[in-house]
């Protein structure tokens, strides 16, 4: 007899991270959403589990050799997994995209435009036809020659070299030289050579000046050190380089990102004069399509773009058909995720991850699979309500395609338009790891425990709202920079301000319009979502500089002392007291021949980062990694009699971060949460000036009962005498605000003006406005 296969995913017994031997069971061909509280383990169950079950099953079906190196990565920790489809991942962690990585390459839209241009283009008379990599700014076959695809140079002058010119070289008016022994060489070299260095910069002969710093010469001279009464000093051979040599040949070839950083500010950036910014050689940038060249399409909004080959289809031949219909069909999409304002150009690192994951998704949409399990994290982060209701329409096409969407999500709007629900809690870290409720959204009302519960069915009326009076008006603009067009703003200081619009209407540029040299902002903190580190070695206690004062504590105890070690000791960056295996790191990188690299344990300290001798010292019972070990709320216990420690540990915790172990790598943490640390980091300090916090999405990633913990840490900021400015779209927040200024009405070409400003409850009945609808039923609750 036969019988009907199991239409459930079945998770018996996981125990990955904080999750407690959970057994669950999710149907498939469903949109399945995972909440909880931050760190309550649902990225665990999710990504943890069930992504990296599918992902190691399908790794042991590629050969055996692949089979033998995942077994030294190992399986997640569960019992079982039954009825289990291969999976696709989209994460909001970012990959670290190039300057050559953009919106065109990260869809593949590029591939397709680039073979319009050399299928269907108009080419010049006589101009032999082009293949397609002959489009491209990233093939030698495409890249302008003069800026190497860049289309941009980079060139310095006298007024960024020499910022004071009543200095002499001696003195270091040349700044852009580097500073200790390098510094000094080039100056005694310059003196060797006959130049005057002790006479004022601005008195030197314009011919001199112009040498010191722009030759292209390198002369090499014998150089006489002036003698230190203490060494002696010998003649050497120095050579010459003039400040110009030196700070482009830094910038383009220092690995030292430091280097590189100080160098750029001594470097003005100009479109480059051979292509003039198009990125390619003047061979590809001569072929047009419906009288446009490669770059101008590129530099379109996908909207446009869409629209002009739309026209262009209807009069062209076969192959033009056949190829605008496919990006055609590529950029829908794109446009339909709420990006059709992005153009085909833009640099994938000035890309949100939530704009990052939607490309992706969309990619998706595109590729046709069947029978996948997708797993998403926060499809909506970064999305206005009113672009939601658009993500919700991909998620139903994927799922009528025959697939799954599990979805990790706290938007409200995608948990009630799930068909199930898997509720996982009470709490974070340590207090989490529970499934309270795995079934349809509406069940969730029989569930006290969950925190989920009272956001999602409980809705009432707010509580009536405090208001506050500005203490003054800071004015921005007026701001002419990508959709702005002389758009101009008074922030009021003293209140929350709220600064709303969808996705690509000018928020963020808007706000990064705020400098500290703007009139009337004091000091300013811009607290954004970018890492805390791009490596494993960066965390939370070494951001925070929680650490520095662990290592003091340890290097203090009794066992430290007899044997030598200072607090350098324990520091896992340093040789001494890591592990050098490992080189402190606590994983070692495994290569999987073509398949990606992925990192295991390391076999010598089993992840500690310690060697022996140094875990020898004990500090309350804990060594140094147990103490990196501990989550935020543990560690507020164990060292709350220790001031320095206790001030960093609570602040943490006021941001709703107790869940986060202290060693937690940066790179295992979301853009939420690295924005949250450094908030805490900021909030540890005396405040005594009053200052402006301006926060980029500050509750990307955060939970409900998350929300209302950071809402009341930002009005006792506002209490405190500070003023803060959020660039939001959880209408919770903007609710909760004293003055909302709404921008649009669209994205892109359609968006960059003041559509509403004044209270929530003025914006909320604003006519144009995409945001007052939403905004008017978070008043009403």
């Amino acid at each position: 007899m036969h019988r009907p296969p199991d239409s459930f995913v079945r998770v018996r017994g996981a125990r990955e991270h904080n999750l407690r031997d959970v057994d669950v069971d999710m149907p498939r061909d469903a949109l399945v959403v995972f909440s909880g509280v931050s760190g309550s383990g649902k990225s665990s169950l999710a990504f943890g589990t069930v992504y990296a079950e599918a992902q190691r099953r399908y790794f042991e079906s590629v050969a055996p050799y692949a089979r033998r190196l995942i077994h030294q990565v190992g399986a997640p920790k569960m019992d079982e997994i039954t009825g289990l489809p291969p999976a696709v991942s989209l994460e909001q962690r970012r990959s670290h995209p190039s300057s050559r990585s953009s919106v065109g390459t990260v869809t593949a839209l590029s591939n397709s435009l680039r073979m319009l241009f050399s299928r269907a283009g108009e080419y010049p008379p006589g101009a032999g036809r082009l293949d397609s990599d002959a489009f491209s700014p990233n093939t030698a076959a495409g890249a302008c020659p003069h800026c190497q695809g860049l289309g941009q140079v980079h060139e310095t002058d006298e007024e960024l070299l020499v910022p004071d010119p009543s200095l002499s070289v001696r003195e270091g008016a040349v700044a852009a030289w580097p500073g200790a022994w390098q510094g000094k060489n080039l100056r005694d070299i310059l003196d060797a050579l006959g130049y005057d260095v002790d006479r004022p910069w601005r008195e030197l002969a314009p011919e001199d000046r112009e040498w010191i710093l722009f030759t292209g010469e390198q002369p090499v001279v014998t150089v006489h050190p002036v003698r230190d009464a203490d060494r002696i000093q010998r003649p050497y051979q120095g050579t010459y380089q003039s400040a110009r040599r030196y700070v482009l040949h830094t910038f383009a070839t220092s690995k030292s990102r430091t280097l590189r950083d100080r160098a750029e500010r001594f470097l003005r950036s100009a479109p480059c004069p051979e292509c003039g910014g198009a990125r390619l050689r003047p061979e590809a940038l001569a072929v047009t399509f419906a009288g446009r060249s490669i770059a101008e399409l590129a530099a379109l909004p996908l909207r446009a773009l869409a629209e002009l080959l739309t026209a262009a289809r209807t009069g062209g031949d076969e192959t033009t058909r056949v190829l605008t219909a496919d990006l055609l069909a590529r950029i829908a999409p794109v446009a339909e995720l709420g990006l059709g304002y992005l153009g085909l150009d833009r640099p994938a690192p000035t890309l949100s991850s939530g704009e990052l994951q939607r490309l992706r998704l969309a990619t998706q949409l595109r590729s046709g699979l069947f029978g996948v399990v997708y797993v998403l994290d926060e499809p909506s982060a970064g999305l206005h309500p009113d672009d939601t209701r658009a993500l919700l329409t991909v998620l139903d096409r994927l799922k009528a395609a025959g697939n799954s969407v599990f979805a990790v999500e706290h938007h409200l709007e995608v948990m009630r338009a799930a068909d199930w629900l898997v509720d996982v809690g009470p709490g974070g870290g340590e207090h989490g790891g529970r499934v309270l409720y795995s079934g349809p959204p509406a069940g969730l009302a029989a569930v006290p425990d969950s925190a989920t519960r009272r956001h999602l069915l409980d809705r009432g009326a707010p509580g009536p709202r405090r208001v506050r009076k500005p203490s003054g008006r800071l004015r921005i603009g007026p701001v002419t920079r990508h959709n702005l067009r002389g758009t101009e703003v008074r922030i009021p200081l003293g209140v929350l301000t709220a600064v709303t619009g969808v996705s690509g209407s000018g928020k963020s540029t808007l706000v990064g319009e705020i400098t500290p040299d703007t009139p009337g902002v004091g000091r300013l903190v811009t607290v954004d979502q970018k890492p805390i580190g791009r490596t494993p070695r960066s965390n939370l206690a070494t951001y925070t500089g929680l650490f520095d004062t662990v290592r003091r504590l340890f290097a203090a105890e009794e066992e430290a002392r007899k044997r030598g070690f200072g607090a350098g000791r324990f520091s896992f960056n340093v040789a001494g007291g890591r592990c050098e295996t490992c080189q402190g790191e606590g994983s070692v990188s495994v290569e999987l021949l073509f398949l990606p690299s992925t990192r295991s344990p390391c076999p010598e300290c089993g992840g500690a980062r310690y060697n022996e001798e140094t875990l020898a010292v004990r500090h309350r019972g804990l060594t140094v990694a147990g103490v990196l070990d501990l989550t935020v709320e543990s560690a507020a216990g164990h060292f709350a009699d220790v001031p320095a420690a206790a001030r960093s540990l609570g602040a943490l915790l006021e941001v709703g971060l107790g869940h986060l172990r202290l060693g937690q790598p940066a790179t295992e943490l979301s853009g939420g949460e690295a924005q949250r640390i450094k908030l805490a980091s900021e909030l540890q300090r005396p405040r005594r000036e009053p200052t402006l916090y301006v926060l980029d999405e500050p509750t990307a990633g955060l939970h409900p009962a998350d929300v209302e913990i950071l809402l009341d840490r930002l009005d006792g900021l506002v209490e405190g005498g500070h003023s803060v400015v959020v660039v939001e779209h959880d209408m919770t927040v903007v609710a909760r605000a004293d003055w909302v200024v709404d921008l649009g009405p669209g994205g892109g070409a359609e968006g960059g003006r003041v559509v509403a400003e004044g209270t929530p409850e003025q914006v909320a009945a604003a006519p144009g406005s995409r945001t007052a609808p939403w905004l008017a039923r978070a008043l009403r609750g």
